[in-house]
């Protein structure tokens, strides 16, 4: 054997077999670390549709009860800018009942979780970004000459915004103290969406 014949058969020898790609998705440790991971993955999903994915129910009366008590602020900010007296009648009705609803609300969690106005600060950052919101909006239109207008138009949607976050609460509570009072308010605001959304200056 001459000197070339050898050292090509050494140096196959100690060659390292390659491995191919469907040897390595073989492997025992491939196959127990994507177990693992989707493992993990599905506890995660888990954690999510059992309670992580959105706020406890007080949380959400909180949130409901920031959002009554903010808008009825509003309301009476620019009820008395109204030009229309049929629809400041109808704007007094809507704030008695938001503000009747909130108090009620704030007994209830008062009772129920000893609540004192000591909203999570993300809670109540979230709320006044929206009652702050609102009130630009109003106020531009007060400015303008056409408040009556677009009150009616955001009053109306506000409804839509507050009859949503009650019945989310109602069909997720065991309490029948809360369902009778958001099922109350929730009858009461529908009559008076109606107002605000068919509402024409020209009337």
């Amino acid at each position: 054997m001459d000197g070339q014949t050898y050292l090509s058969q050494i140096s196959g020898d100690v060659r390292p077999e390659k491995k191919s790609a469907s040897n390595i998705f073989k492997s025992k440790f491939f196959i127990v670390g994507a177990i693992g991971v989707g493992g993990l993955l599905l506890l995660m999903l888990l954690g999510l549709i059992l309670g992580g994915g959105g706020k406890s129910l007080e949380d959400q009366a909180v949130t409901l009860k920031l959002r009554l008590d903010n808008t009825a602020e509003m309301v009476s900010e620019y009820q008395p800018s109204i030009k229309s007296s049929d629809l400041r009648s109808v704007s007094a009705s809507f704030n008695g009942i938001i503000t009747n609803t909130g108090k009620e609300l704030t007994d209830y969690l008062a009772e129920a979780y000893n609540f004192k106005d000591n909203a999570k600060k993300s809670i109540q950052e979230d709320e006044d970004l929206h009652k702050d919101g609102l009130n630009e909006e109003l106020f531009k239109a007060k400015i303008t000459g056409v408040l009556d207008r677009i009150y009616a138009h955001k009053m109306a949607y506000e409804i839509s915004l507050i009859v949503n976050m009650e019945n989310k609460l109602a069909s997720s509570t065991k309490s029948e103290t809360l369902k009778n009072l958001l099922e109350t308010s929730d009858k009461s605001l529908r009559v008076i969406y109606d107002k605000f959304d068919n509402f024409s200056e020209a009337n």
